[in-house]
């Protein structure tokens, strides 16, 4: 318990800092390449720029190296120090209380208390006049405050604990997730070359993780296409080097394809086994899109992993204004693994209205009798449609030092073959009622 309560001190740290809201006016993508400078002319503090340009706006920061749109919301705390360092610290904690398959509560389900959470801070420094160095980390408390084995979620798997793998629960994810260092050289207004170390860091695979994307801000559930889209977000070895040219940009990676190990306090051993490309596009302010791949190639000593490859590729869509943001996301995600191949989508999607946020996700994922762990012939590789439809509603009650405290609540419906029945029960329906904390949102 000390150990959070430290935790939520360092958030409690950053409220002395005012919030920069930098009102200007939003250029398009192009404009910005052209006109880097222009944005900020008549303020008279430096501002945060990409995490990995000097040319493109804060807004399009994802994951890793990943955009998003430019008109994307920004939930953060930040400051410009005198040294030149510009610091940025943002992150969520929810305090949820859920019952999962309420309808049929002598099948595979669950309930209680989890409290999903993740916070990342970043600074970042001009080097001359054309260099740009970032550094960041990202920590989580999930394996303190939901246990090893994380919280029920119906249908999701992946990773293992006490040497079992995980059914119909969410792993936690490691208290160190993200330790990273970058360097970028601005060539011209129109080409960026950087270089991204990681350990653990994200290599160039997929959208921007599920905790990152405006889309799924209210949404305190991880995505059951998680492993199909955005679980390397936390690979324990990545380095990645990027080209950009005006709105398109390429990035290649050698990576950790291995799955962390259930010890979540510490470094896993790093490892280049495996390798991937993104391709990403911001042809407007209010859309970006990527296609991305990846071969894995897991230590051996991990059971239950083999070599395989992952295919994706994903759209978002961003447009804010002062009083009401809606942002999107349409991603897809192909497994393939031992002659067993899998798809995953998910669409998703909040409309925020000054206080009140409405949201909604649908995925449609394939998992096997033995993903699942049931006592079901393999039928040759046979999979199961799985679908669920989650709807929520949020309401942002208060607003303090920069801070935002909201309560949701969520509900999500599940539909798939009859074979599965006997083990969920028929259309199970889970719900949850949560608090969320998370910095304010920055009016760029």
């Amino acid at each position: 318990m000390k150990y959070f309560c430290l935790y939520i001190l360092m958030w409690i740290g950053w409220l002395h800092v005012p919030a920069q809201h930098q009102h200007h006016t939003h250029l398009s993508a192009t404009d910005s390449l052209l006109q880097p400078d222009s944005r900020h002319a008549h303020q008279d503090a430096p501002v945060m720029t990409h995490a990995w340009s000097l040319s493109m706006p804060m807004s399009r920061n994802g994951s890793g190296t990943g955009w998003q749109p430019d008109l994307s919301p920004v939930y953060a705390y930040m400051h410009h120090s005198r040294s030149g360092w510009n610091l940025m610290l943002h992150g969520s904690v929810f305090l949820s209380v859920r019952s999962v398959n309420i309808n049929h509560r002598q099948q595979r389900g669950g309930s209680g208390i989890a409290v999903p959470n993740w916070v990342m801070g970043m600074a970042q420094r001009r080097v001359g006049s054309r260099g740009l160095l970032t550094a960041g980390t990202m920590v989580s408390l999930d394996r303190m405050t939901m246990g090893g084995d994380g919280y029920p979620l119906l249908f999701q798997s992946g990773e293992s604990w006490q040497g079992a793998p995980l059914v119909d629960r969410q792993h936690p994810h490691d208290f160190v997730s993200g330790l990273f260092a970058g360097y970028t050289y601005q060539v011209s207004q129109h080409v960026d070359l950087n270089g991204y170390l990681g350990y653990p860091g994200e290599p160039a695979l997929g959208p921007a993780a599920f905790m990152h994307r405006p889309s799924a801000l209210s949404n305190p559930d991880a995505p059951l296409g998680h492993h199909w889209l955005d679980a390397t977000h936390i690979s324990f070895g990545v380095a990645t080097l990027g080209i950009r040219y005006k709105w398109l940009k390429l990035e290649g990676s050698l990576f950790n394809g291995t799955e962390p190990d259930e010890d979540r306090y510490h470094f896993d051993a790093p490892r280049l086994n495996s390798y991937s490309w993104r391709i990403s596009a911001n042809l407007s302010e209010a859309w970006s899109a990527q296609v991305s791949a990846g071969y894995f190639n897991p230590s051996e000593e991990k059971a239950g992993e083999a070599a395989g490859t992952r295919t994706t590729a994903s759209v978002s869509h961003s447009n804010s204004g002062p009083g009401t943001t809606i942002n999107s996301t349409l991603a897809w995600g192909y497994n393939r693994q031992d002659h067993h191949s899998e798809h995953a989508v998910l669409l998703e999607s909040q409309l925020g209205m000054k206080k009140n946020n409405f949201y909604g996700r649908y995925e449609w994922v394939q998992k096997s009798a033995a993903e699942l762990q049931l006592d079901l012939p393999d039928n040759h590789g046979h999979l199961y449609n799985v679908h669920a439809l989650t709807l929520g509603f949020s309401r942002n009650l208060l607003r303090f030092r920069n801070t935002d405290l909201a309560a949701g609540l969520q509900a999500t419906a599940h539909r798939f073959p009859a074979d599965l029945e006997p083990y969920y029960g028929k259309a199970p329906l889970s719900a949850q009622f949560y608090i969320r904390i998370n910095p304010s949102r920055l009016m760029l």
